[in-house]
């Protein structure tokens, strides 16, 4: 019997100060009308009618005084300026704190779990953030799976220090940070550790596709007026984007933005797609999702490592398992820039990585 999860999504509530609040399907319908550009097929794709999604839009517009959607005969649904802000601060928002409120509700189930006195395996992770990553709670649903998302170091340090079974981190292929990689290998025991290979995916550039500035490289991003978004110091991906600098012979100072931060892939994603920035270094999913232009950069391995030891408990047996599945490899086709031709293939540490 699959086990019982939980799922925490943040929302937002607004309250004004008579202590009057706001209907919270405001984001659905606002994403709906930006999406099909008619009132009509939004309240249809949201199962409501149009006079209910009318009628929605005239609470809004009294609750903050002006519209959020400007409707216009022959000519559809828009957003007014204000209902894209709102939209996009929305996204920003779920984007930044997804990987909290998922390693929450990772905590949250495993006390459901041992309330109800459940035998199935447990299995703890700690990982770096990821679109394939954040499938596996439901992927693996005969285990009591702990997923917490760290950086990669962090996981790395995690494992060694047996607080987790398994660390999830990447790698990019023909690029070689240097200093992140002689931290790996301090952490890294060739004879005690062995790979479990998971995904490769692809990252580079997302740029607005209605963006009129030239964008399509990084030697693009030192130009005047492009505005850029940045991942923070700890992940690997600013890694991996700060040594592209280096092997381009660019620098960050010439970088408008280079200092503003995010903390997901969705979020930098989300960061482009509102026009807070021209262009943003992430993972071609995150560009999908967000209806934006990928210009592919390198390719990265993401995989697991683990205690060899332990490679036949009954926890690491069944998460191979699971992401051999052929469901599980059918979800991985699904996301943009993913593959999955090596899930679940044991690996001598070596194999991945260089000495």
């Amino acid at each position: 019997m699959p086990l019982k999860r939980i799922h925490i999504d943040p929302n937002w509530l607004f309250r004004d100060e008579a202590g009057n609040t706001l209907d919270p399907q405001l984001f659905r319908l606002l994403e709906e009308i930006y999406h099909h550009k008619k009132l009509t097929s939004a309240a249809k794709s949201m199962g409501i009618s149009y006079r209910h999604g009318w009628n929605l839009l005239g609470k809004w517009a009294d609750f903050f005084g002006t519209p959020l959607v400007l409707l216009e005969k022959g000519r559809g649904a828009s957003l007014t300026p204000l209902g894209e802000k709102l939209l996009w601060a929305e996204q920003r928002v779920i984007a930044r704190f997804q990987p909290q409120m998922a390693s929450l509700a990772s905590e949250l189930n495993m006390e459901l779990q041992k309330a109800l006195v459940n035998l199935t395996p447990l299995l703890r992770i700690q990982a770096s953030h990821g679109y394939a990553v954040a499938l596996l709670p439901d992927a693996c649903t005969n285990l009591q799976l702990d997923l917490q998302y760290s950086s990669p170091l962090e996981a790395l340090a995690a494992l060694n220090r047996d607080s987790c079974e398994l660390a999830g981190f990447h790698v990019p292929r023909g690029v070689v940070i240097s200093p992140l990689l002689k931290q790996y290998q301090q952490l890294l025991k060739p004879r005690a550790h062995k790979i479990i290979r998971f995904i490769t995916r692809q990252q580079g550039l997302m740029v607005r596709k209605e963006c009129s500035l030239n964008i399509n490289g990084l030697e693009d991003l030192i130009k005047d007026k492009v505005r850029f978004i940045n991942r923070q110091e700890d992940s690997g991906t600013r890694a991996l984007f700060d040594q592209l600098l280096i092997n381009h012979e660019l620098s960050s100072k010439d970088i408008t933005g280079y200092n503003n931060k995010e903390f997901t892939h969705s979020a930098v994603a989300a960061y482009v797609a509102s026009n807070m920035a021209d262009a943003g270094f992430g993972v071609e999913q995150a560009a999908h999702q967000f209806g934006l232009r990928f210009i592919p950069i390198c390719t990265e391995d993401y995989v697991f490592v683990c205690h060899q030891k332990n490679l036949n408990k009954a926890a690491i047996v069944e998460f191979i398992h699971s992401i051999e599945s052929e469901t599980f490899q059918e979800q991985i086709r699904e996301l943009a820039g993913y593959k999955g031709d090596k899930l679940g293939v044991i690996e001598d540490l070596s194999h991945f990585m260089p000495s």
